[in-house]
């Protein structure tokens, strides 16, 4: 076992491979944070509009951290400075919400963790086509996002365990630690250098050109990626406060639920990733979409049962099924659709696409969650948008190709 195991990472370049190290370990680190910090506010008297608030900042300041880190990308630097700043402020982030108590300091830290987060995704995401090489990009994704994986779900379920402990907030402790981590390894293998835009034969092709091909991608990609969004952020207060007939969950409970999914996710992106890899992306996206509604169908109808929690965990397998076909596929997408030197921008605003739908999931979560005390009519909305969805997909088809 442990000999195949090797051979199968040894299969793809050296420079993916730290890649997805470097990936791993960010995301172990991020994984407790993000789905686990509305339980920590949760257990200081903050209501569901004051989390969803302090979400809904990090994702503005995502906002401008992504553009930052494109701009950074398309001037050719390396991939690795923008995620080193990543680091810098996702560790003071962590530090200020380790001790928050009152809302200053929880939005503070939230703005920090937002603009970390920004810095981090288009600059590990544009990596991936320059490390992939001579294997194609889209297998290149498929184990970036498997790795992803495995670092959330392990670092969720240390989450969980801290939580059973009574030492929920040690989350930011682990973020912390995993970031030290991160910022050694960048410092041992420097990530590549980003391709710049009228340099080494790279024409420079006006925005025009290429972003209207571009829109659809980033408007079904608001849509998919406020599943996770979501799943952050009204899920672990859904399942603390119970639906209409679904009985309340116990926070340790309920940490472990969200647990299940993200450890599927880290059991099936793999082979789903490769399987799709091997198709057009519209195969991928569509599979995705279709699992994404009938998930939260399923989380909806959950509110109407005394047994619901058993159609909770059926829905969060379902979820975790399209989130493993949405990322590695999408991310492939957004590489067909835009041209090279421009990926930088590409990235940043594909990125921009989780930092809308973060920003305005919480929001409207939060009031939904607040003004009926459940989540019914929340997931019912999101399983009808997920579905008009699919009309994108067509026309994402027929833009996108495949570059040699």
């Amino acid at each position: 076992m442990l000999s195949t195991g090797r051979q199968w990472w040894h299969q793809f370049p050296a420079p993916l491979r730290e890649l997805a190290t470097v990936r791993l370990v960010a995301s172990f680190g991020a994984g407790g944070v993000l789905y686990l910090t509305p339980m920590v506010f949760h257990q200081a008297d903050f209501s569901a509009s004051q989390v969803g608030s302090g979400l809904a900042v990090a994702a503005l300041a995502g906002t401008f951290g992504r553009f930052a880190s494109g701009w950074l990308l398309d001037l050719g630097l390396t991939c690795g400075l923008p995620v080193l700043l990543a680091g810098l402020c996702g560790f003071l982030g962590d530090a200020l919400l380790l001790g928050a108590e009152h809302q200053q300091g929880y939005v503070a830290g939230q703005v920090l963790l937002g603009l970390a987060g920004g810095l981090y995704w288009p600059a590990v995401e544009l990596a991936v086509p320059l490390c992939a090489p001579p294997m194609a990009s889209a297998r290149g994704y498929a184990l970036s996002r498997t790795a992803d994986a495995g670092g959330v779900a392990g670092g969720t379920l240390a989450g969980a365990l801290l939580a059973q402990l009574g030492h929920l907030r040690g989350v930011y402790l682990v973020d912390m630690t995993a970031i030290v981590a991160l910022a050694a390894l960048l410092l041992w293998r420097p990530l590549p250098r980003a391709l710049q835009a009228g340099r080494a034969g790279v024409p420079r092709v006006a925005w025009g050109e290429w972003l209207p091909a571009l829109l659809p991608m980033l408007l079904l990609s608001v849509v998919a990626t406020a599943i996770p969004a979501l799943m952050q952020s009204a899920l672990p207060l859904d399942l603390v406060r119970g639906g209409l007939e679904r009985d309340a969950q116990p926070e340790a409970i309920s940490a472990l639920l969200i647990g299940v999914p993200l450890a599927l996710l880290l059991l099936i992106q793999w082979p789903v990733g490769q399987a799709l890899a091997r198709r057009s992306v519209a195969v991928g996206l569509g599979l995705s979409m279709v699992c994404f509604s009938g998930g939260t169908v399923l989380l909806a109808l959950s509110a109407l049962s005394d047994q619901g929690i058993v159609l909770v965990v059926l829905a969060l397998m379902l979820l975790a099924l399209g989130q493993a076909a949405f990322l590695p596929t999408s991310t492939e997408a957004v590489v067909e659709l835009s041209p090279e030197g421009h990926g930088g921008l590409a990235m940043a605003l594909f990125s921009q696409c989780f930092a809308l739908s973060a920003f305005g999931a919480p929001l409207l979560a939060g009031l939904l969650l607040d003004g009926q005390g459940h989540g019914l009519v929340l997931w019912l909305l999101m399983a009808v948008v997920c579905g008009l969805c699919l009309l994108l997909i067509g026309p994402i088809r027929r833009r996108a190709h495949v570059k040699g």
